[in-house]
C-alpha cells in the first residue's frame, strides 16, 4: 500500500509540473505568435497594395538568404524539419538567434511574395524560445526535449487554430508510426493555452463547416479510398518536387544570396506566365477550392513548384501553409476529374496531402474535425491513413524516424533517419502482394521471350 502511495505521489507531482511548464509555455508562443502574425499582416497589407510586388522578390530572397547565411543558418527553409533533427540529434539545443532571425527572413520572405507559410516559423520560434526557457531553468536532456516539442505544437495551433490538432502533430511528426505518449499531456496543455492567448490578442481564425454528410456507402468509401491514393501520389510528387528543387540549386553554387536572387528572378517569370495566386501562403486559393469554385488543373502542381524554388533558394518560410494549399487545389481538381463535390474533395485533400508529405494521419484527421466538423471526418480519416500509407517511407523532413514498416513486404531499418532508408522488396511465400507480383514478372518475362517476326501472332 506505501508503495502505491509513493507511486501516486510522484505521478502527481508530475502532472502538476508538466501543466505548469506547459501553461508557460502556451502563453510564451502564443504571445510569440500573435507578434508574428501581426507583424506579417502589416507587411502584406503593405507589399500587396502594389499590383507588381512580387518584383521584389529577388530582393526579398537575397536579404533572406544573406541573413541567414551569416548571422543562423538553421533559420533557413523551413522550420518544423529543423526543430525534429534538434530533438534527434541535439537533444532538443536550439539557439536563441533563430528567434529574431527566422521572424525577419520570414516576413520577408512571404511579404515580397515568395511561396511559404507561417507555421514553420511560428513552430520554429515556439521551439527554441522554448528551448531557451529549458537552459534557464536547467532542465535535463530529457525534459528540454519535451517542452521543446510543446513549443512546436503550441505554434502550430496557434497559427491554425488548431489546438488538438496542433497537439498531435509535435508528438506524432518525430517519429514515423509512433507517438510518445509522455509530451501529450504537456503538448494538448500548451496548444489549447497558445491559441487562446491569440484569440484573447485579437487573431481571427476561419473555419469552414460543411452542414452535410453523404451516405456511408461502400461506393462513397471506395471513391474517398481512391482519393487518398490519389493524394497519396501527390504527396510524393510535392516531395521530389522539393528534393529536385533542392539539387538543382546547389548548381548555382554556394554563395546563398546569390541564388536568392536567381530564384527570385524565377519566381517573377513563372508568376507573369502563370498567375499571382500561387505567391505567398496560398490562403486564398485554399478558400477559392474549398467554396466548389473551379480551380485550374494544374494549380497544385504550380505551387509545389514555386514552393520548392521559394524554400530551396534562400527563401525562409513554412512548408504546412503550401502544403494545405496544394491539398485543397489537388482535391478540388479530384472531384471535378470524377463528376463529385469539388469542396467535399477539396476538404478531404486539404488534410490528406498534410498525412501523406508529413506522415501525421492522425493529426490531419484531427485537423479534418477542427476545421470542418464531425460530417466529414469519418471520410478524411481514410484518405488520409491511405494517402500517408501511399507516400513509402519519404517525408518533406528527412530527419523523421522511422517506428514501423508501411507494408511487411518492404524491408527497411526500424529507428533509422528517413533520408537515410534504403528500402527493398521482401516478398513472402504466403503474401497476398508476392503473389500478385510474381505473376505480375512472369507475364513480363513471357512478353520478353515473345518471338519477334514480321507476322502477327495467330
Amino acid at each position: 500500500m506505501k508503495e502505491h502511495l509513493i507511486e501516486e505521489s510522484i505521478l502527481f507531482i508530475s502532472i502538476l509540473k508538466w501543466v505548469a511548464i506547459a501553461t508557460g509555455i502556451g502563453i510564451i508562443v502564443g504571445l510569440s505568435t500573435t507578434f508574428f502574425l501581426k507583424i506579417l499582416e502589416w507587411a502584406l497589407a503593405y507589399s500587396t497594395g502594389y499590383p507588381y510586388y512580387f518584383l521584389m522578390l529577388p530582393v526579398g530572397l537575397a536579404v533572406s538568404a544573406l541573413t541567414t547565411q551569416y548571422l543562423e543558418p538553421d533559420a533557413k527553409g523551413y522550420g518544423i524539419e529543423k526543430v525534429i533533427e534538434a530533438v534527434h540529434r541535439r537533444g532538443g539545443r536550439i539557439k536563441a538567434a533563430i528567434v529574431p532571425v527566422k521572424l525577419l527572413t520570414a516576413i520577408l520572405t512571404i511579404a515580397t511574395g515568395g511561396s511559404a507559410g507561417q507555421v514553420g516559423p511560428c513552430g520554429q520560434i515556439g521551439a527554441s524560445l522554448a528551448s531557451v526557457a529549458a537552459e534557464l531553468f536547467r532542465l535535463d536532456e530529457r525534459d528540454r526535449k519535451k517542452i521543446v516539442v510543446c513549443g512546436l505544437s503550441a505554434g502550430f495551433a496557434t497559427v491554425l487554430g488548431a489546438p488538438f490538432a496542433g497537439a498531435i502533430f509535435g508528438v506524432e511528426v518525430l517519429y514515423v508510426g509512433g507517438i510518445v505518449y509522455e509530451i501529450l499531456l504537456p503538448s494538448i496543455i500548451a496548444g489549447i493555452t497558445g491559441y487562446h492567448i491569440a484569440l484573447l490578442f485579437g487573431i481571427h481564425y476561419q473555419f469552414y463547416p460543411f452542414d452535410f454528410a453523404p451516405a456511408l456507402t461502400e461506393a462513397f468509401i471506395l471513391k474517398i479510398v481512391f482519393s487518398g491514393i490519389f493524394f497519396g501520389i501527390c504527396s510524393l510528387l510535392v516531395i521530389e518536387i522539393l528534393k529536385k528543387g533542392n539539387a538543382f540549386s546547389q548548381k548555382f553554387g554556394t554563395f546563398l544570396p546569390l541564388r536568392g536572387l536567381i530564384g527570385g528572378a524565377f519566381l517573377i517569370g513563372m508568376t507573369l506566365i502563370f498567375s499571382k495566386q500561387f505567391l505567398g501562403t496560398g490562403l486564398e486559393t485554399i478558400q477559392t477550392a474549398l467554396r466548389g469554385e473551379e480551380i485550374i488543373f494544374y494549380a497544385f502542381l504550380v505551387k509545389a513548384i514555386f514552393t520548392s524554388i521559394t524554400l530551396n533558394f534562400g527563401g525562409s518560410g513554412g512548408l504546412v501553409m503550401p502544403i494545405l494549399c496544394i491539398g485543397a487545389t489537388a482535391g478540388n481538381l479530384f472531384g471535378g476529374l470524377f463528376g463529385l463535390d469539388r469542396a467535399t474533395f477539396a476538404a478531404v485533400g486539404f488534410v490528406s496531402l498534410l498525412a501523406g508529405t508529413t506522415n501525421t494521419p492522425i493529426a490531419s484527421s484531427i485537423l479534418a474535425v477542427e476545421f470542418f466538423g464531425s460530417a466529414i471526418s469519418p471520410y478524411a480519416a481514410i484518405a488520409c491513413i491511405v494517402s500517408f500509407l501511399m507516400t513509402g517511407h519519404r517525408s518533406v523532413f528527412p530527419t523523421q524516424v522511422l517506428s514501423f514498416q508501411k507494408s511487411t513486404s518492404v524491408h527497411v531499418a526500424i529507428g533509422t533517419e528517413l533520408e537515410q532508408i534504403r528500402t527493398s522488396p521482401q516478398l513472402r511465400d504466403k503474401s497476398l502482394t508476392g503473389l500478385l507480383l510474381r505473376i505480375l514478372k512472369k507475364i513480363k518475362d513471357g512478353i520478353r521471350k515473345r518471338p519477334h517476326s514480321g507476322e502477327p501472332d495467330p
